[in-house]
């Protein structure tokens, strides 16, 4: 089994900025209670890692869930959110309508291709991703994730707060097998 965590809510996403990797956006107070709700989801299953992106709103919410779980935080830059170069900062909403039918190797104005953040989050799963593993990330990178290791791509991102578990099949494919969204409400 393998364990997504989206970042706990961030005062960029309640500004609705696109924020990218842009490292230093803190969580809200809404946003530290989603990672205790993800802390407390995960300290009932079989965790024996915690790996987070270095950025300041992954890396606070995988704080919280090292420490409920007696764990340290390896933190892995590979993890980091799609840069969005010259866009970071913008409204988040005009992002969707620009790369709606976007080339996969195209990238904003310093920004980075969904061709390379797919290379750099297949790197990370290689090399992080076994099971009782905890990856916490933030919403494009975990929906590539779960793109990569499925083999489908419905394009969602999963929520703020949410737990993803994914668990290996018998042949090495990988599938959902639940969402624990406990914390979006918190």
């Amino acid at each position: 089994m393998l364990y997504l965590v989206r970042h706990g809510e961030s005062t960029w996403n309640v500004a609705g900025l696109l924020q990218g990797c842009t490292a230093d956006v803190p969580l809200t107070a809404r946003g530290r209670k989603q990672a205790l709700a993800a802390a407390d989801v995960l300290a009932e299953l079989p965790v024996r890692a915690v790996v987070s992106s270095d950025q300041r709103r992954a890396a606070d919410t995988a704080a919280v869930i090292a420490a409920r779980l007696g764990l340290q935080v390896v933190t892995a830059p590979a993890l980091r959110e799609q840069c969005h170069g010259a866009w970071e900062g913008r409204p988040a909403a005009d992002r969707a309508a620009l790369l709606a039918d976007a080339d996969p190797d195209w990238a904003p104005p310093g920004g980075e291709s969904a061709r390379a953040l797919a290379t750099r989050v297949a790197a990370v799963l290689d090399s992080h991703g076994t099971d009782g593993t905890v990856l916490v990330s933030h919403g494009e990178t975990l929906r590539t994730a779960l793109a990569l290791l499925t083999g489908t791509d419905d394009r969602a991102v999963p929520p703020n707060g949410a737990v993803t578990s994914v668990v290996r099949g018998p042949v090495g494919d990988w599938r959902v097998t639940g969402h624990d969204c406990a914390g979006l409400l918190a």
